[in-house]
């Protein structure tokens, strides 16, 4: 099992669902979150004071998968969050030693679904 963290724009949320939801992937968690990678911001000038935007807004999904869907899913995300242009985002993948599902206490491969 793996847990699959993804940072992305936000604009491209729909892009990548609908590219997960092809690749037979249903279940994840979206959070919007702050954050800065290579793009390091931008400067603005509201009513003439220069504001420095550091943290950018991104979208971070969480997705938990069985083996077989480790790479059908990482191939989904990049399909519908690539533009080619700096700020595409990251994906990370991590082992998931353990997954249970709280309403009938099932382990493992099965929890996950």
């Amino acid at each position: 099992m793996k847990l699959i963290i993804a940072m992305i724009q936000p604009h491209k949320l729909p892009d990548v669902k609908k590219a997960l939801f092809e690749a037979g992937v249903h279940k994840m968690t979206v959070t919007n979150v702050l954050g800065c990678g290579q793009q390091r911001g931008y400067s603005e000038t509201y009513r003439g004071v220069v504001h420095e935007v550091n943290l950018l807004k991104k979208v971070r999904l969480e997705i938990g998968v069985n083996k077989d869907f480790v790479e059908p899913t990482i191939k989904a995300i990049i399909k519908g969050a690539k533009s080619g242009n700096i700020g595409d985002g990251k994906i990370f993948v991590l082992d998931l030693p353990r997954c249970i599902r709280i309403r009938t206490e099932e382990e493992g491969i099965e929890a996950i679904g």
